[in-house]
């Protein structure tokens, strides 16, 4: 039996995510189910984009994975089914599947519409879980549902450059558990912009004209003083997922704060790069 992944905005106070995984187990006994994220920002589609699209490569091959963000059926917001890399998601039509499909094509897209069978107000427990049980049981998506070419995009994914070609603005689209502030300029994009040219980064009222491998390179081992105030600077890198990061060294919520709080940094916020 596959593994059914779970990503929504339910978040861990009630009794939606328990419910979920009760109809999943009454409909497969020996199913595998794993908790990717329930504490997505509600309604925030860009955060629940990346945070699958990270997660999801982890998986085995034939994975199946139910995204219950802003899942509310109406005639904008129909759901999907998608087969893409050798996995299948299960979703909304509302641009959370536009961050993956940007870098790989899907094999198949249909839109769900077994709705005339099910009557309800909650379509994660009751048309998400059922469509899911079915891909694992071996089902096709023509049974679910009809095959569609386009999905809805996210506005501003792409980052935008100037016609010079020396500048690039990007924007915040998720800050991390550290409050580390996450653009959507990919380590590629920058490269391909950049060309070997100095920069400057800008958020606010804050610059940066160096991008570390890594967070710990800020400090200088070497010096006493160097390791004693390390701790919230500000830097920034390409992260795990080669997103340019700002971040704060060893960032702390509750004592220094993380670069969202003390840069004043949201989602959607603009960041720009300038270069010389």
């Amino acid at each position: 039996m596959g593994i059914i992944t779970l990503t929504t905005d339910f978040g861990e106070k009630d009794h939606f995510v328990g419910a979920i995984k009760g109809a999943i187990y009454n409909e497969l006994d020996d199913a595998r189910i794993v908790d990717i994220s329930h504490l997505v920002t509600p309604f925030n589609i860009p955060e629940a984009a990346y945070i699958i699209q990270n997660a999801y490569k982890s998986f085995p091959k034939g994975s199946i994975h139910i995204i219950g963000i802003d899942s509310e059926l109406n005639p904008e917001n129909k759901h999907i089914a998608v087969s893409l890399d050798d996995h299948y998601f299960i979703c909304a039509n509302n641009g959370i599947m536009s961050m993956i499909c940007q870098e790989i094509v899907p094999e198949k897209i249909v839109e769900i519409n077994i709705h005339d069978k099910i009557e309800t107000s909650f379509p994660v427990l009751d048309v998400f879980v059922k469509v899911a049980c079915h891909i694992a049981r071996g089902g096709t998506l023509e049974v679910i549902g009809k095959v569609i070419n386009t999905i809805k995009p996210i506005k501003n994914l792409v980052p935008y450059v100037n016609d010079e070609k020396n500048q690039i603005i990007g924007s915040v689209i998720y800050v991390d558990n550290y409050g580390n502030v996450v653009t959507n300029i990919k380590r590629k994009f920058f490269d391909n912009i950049q060309k070997t040219r100095e920069y400057e980064i800008s958020a606010r009222n804050h610059k940066f004209k160096q991008i570390f491998k890594k967070y710990s390179d800020i400090v200088n081992f070497e010096n006493e003083e160097s390791k004693r105030n390390s701790d919230g600077k500000g830097l920034v890198v390409f992260n795990s997922s080669d997103y340019l990061e700002i971040a704060m060294y060893k960032s702390n919520w509750d004592n220094l704060g993380g670069a969202s709080t003390l840069m004043g940094l949201r989602v959607m916020d603009t960041v720009t790069v300038n270069f010389t």
